[in-house]
């Protein structure tokens, strides 16, 4: 009887969008041989080039993280779930689970008549009660970005009555951002997000503190700003800040409520409090940059923000006020798609180089450098040789010249705009359609949304032969800014 095998929605494009797979085998390694046999384009995002599985990828058979056990050699049955949890741009028995501690009570602010009705409904649960409530007021949590995940979670940790609130941004509001980030109006377009977002979180609370970092977190601030804090949330969009934020958190001893999102999926989970895990427990390293696409990429459902972020904050609340147990030692999944939560098992590990026995990350690091980023370009650029420019396209086609424009962007983006007369091939069935392109010597010009799809696939072309293969800079975003303005932007 086969053993299934879980998909998650950053690999589902490689199994014909299948969230679960049958495979036959004895251990992990010969199912997850098996899967990516009956999926080679599955290969490249479990295995390495030294044919060894990526720490990125984290395979649970069950609930145990097989790495716990005897990693690829870890027997499976016929009723066992295998599942593959990779790293997206986010244990042990119940004995063993991190409670929530209850901090020292010091002097604990005093609340007003106007607040104890305001958060009568805390009051009058056992859990907060009078105290509790006097303990998020005394407390200070900063919320890594102000956009998918830090709206719900600032907003619900503001209405929760915490003393103070504290903001890391640097971006403007877009309206894009509109369809998740829930703290902005359509008025707030073109504005900075931490003044628009202040704005509203004191509109909504005048009791509580809002303080804004409107800047880039890096190695040289981030412990400066987190220090003042009591638990940081971590509401980060890339992989940088994602180790960043766990390191300072763990050098600082600062609990950090952790949550990601991806189209249909979110993580969420609590690292670095005393003995539990952190992030590079979970995901020792970074993807190579390019290979997981970011939400501008690969899209996000407009709710599911929501959901974590709300998460996040309860966890936050629990941290603070000492109730119940949290999510330190646990991995949580949801798959908005199947209405499936699922909450995985997560140890420390003792070889961890923050966190572990003997550390070998004392002070933070350069985190582009350890995320294979380059500052100020985009990951996985292409040599300028090997990019064309709108301008130089559009001439092209003007003139006739024989040009072969490829899409390599889902049929659903396809949809919404596209440059008239290119061919529609995306960027996973690409490997299987190598057929349908031009073999004359033709120029190709591949484009996506933004160009990081369409660099992996002329990267992909070139080693195929296919010598005339250039990358559309800025993809069709910058067409339609440049030389198309008549379509719509996404």
């Amino acid at each position: 009887m086969p053993v299934t095998v879980r998909i998650p929605t950053p690999l589902r494009p490689f199994t014909g969008q299948r969230d679960r797979v049958e495979a036959d085998g004895a251990t992990v390694g010969q199912i997850l041989r098996f899967v990516t046999d009956a999926h080679p384009d599955l290969a490249r995002h479990l295995y390495g080039d030294d044919g060894r599985l990526r720490s990125f990828v984290n395979v649970y058979v069950n609930d145990e993280d097989i790495r716990r056990l005897r990693k690829e050699d870890t027997p499976v049955r016929a009723d066992d779930t295998v599942s593959i949890v990779p790293s997206v741009a986010g244990g042990s028995g119940v004995a063993d689970r991190a409670p929530a501690e209850r901090p020292p009570a010091g002097e604990l602010p005093r609340l007003s008549h106007e607040e104890v009705r305001r958060y009568s409904r805390h009051l009058i649960m056992p859990e907060v009660g009078l105290e509790g409530q006097r303990r998020l007021k005394a407390a200070r949590v900063l919320c890594v970005g102000a956009g998918g995940l830090g709206s719900p979670s600032s907003l619900y940790l503001t209405a929760a009555g915490v003393g103070t609130i504290g903001l890391v941004d640097f971006d403007t509001v877009d309206e894009s951002n509109l369809q998740r980030q829930i703290l902005y109006a359509q008025s707030d377009v073109g504005r900075p997000k931490l003044e628009a977002a202040a704005e509203r979180l004191r509109g909504m609370n005048p009791g509580v503190r809002v303080v804004t970092h409107e800047t880039a977190l890096t190695s040289a601030n981030a412990l400066d700003v987190f220090r003042d804090y009591d638990v940081i949330v971590d509401g980060a969009d890339n992989f940088p800040t994602r180790y960043l934020v766990n390191d300072a958190c763990v050098l600082l001893g600062k609990p950090n409520a952790y949550g990601s999102i991806f189209r249909f999926d979110g993580q969420a989970s609590v690292f670095g409090t005393p003995g539990g895990p952190c992030y590079r427990c979970l995901y020792p390293e970074p993807p190579p940059p390019g290979l997981v696409p970011s939400c501008a990429e690969g899209g996000v459902l407009g709710v599911l923000p929501g959901i974590i972020g709300t998460i996040q904050a309860t966890e936050a609340i629990k941290l603070i006020i000492g109730a119940g147990e949290t999510l330190a030692g646990r991995l949580l999944l949801f798959d908005a798609l199947a209405m499936d939560f699922r909450t995985l098992k997560l140890q420390r590990d003792p070889d961890c180089p923050v966190c572990g026995d003997a550390p070998t990350v004392t002070e933070l690091i350069d985190y582009d450098q350890f995320c294979g980023v380059t500052p100020h370009a985009n990951a996985g650029a292409l040599p300028a040789e090997l990019e064309t420019t709108v301008v130089d396209l559009k001439a092209r086609l003007d003139g006739g010249d024989g040009t072969w424009v490829l899409d390599v962007r889902e049929p659903h983006e396809y949809d919404i705009c596209r440059i008239e007369g290119s061919t529609l091939i995306p960027l996973g069935d690409l490997p299987k359609r190598l057929a349908e392109l031009p073999d004359d010597g033709r120029p190709i010009v591949v484009h996506c949304k933004s160009g990081v799809r369409s660099a992996k696939a002329v990267r992909l072309l070139r080693e195929q032969g296919f010598g005339t293969a250039t990358n559309l800079k800025g993809g069709i975003l910058e067409w339609i800014r440049t030389v198309d303005p008549r379509q719509p932007m996404y």
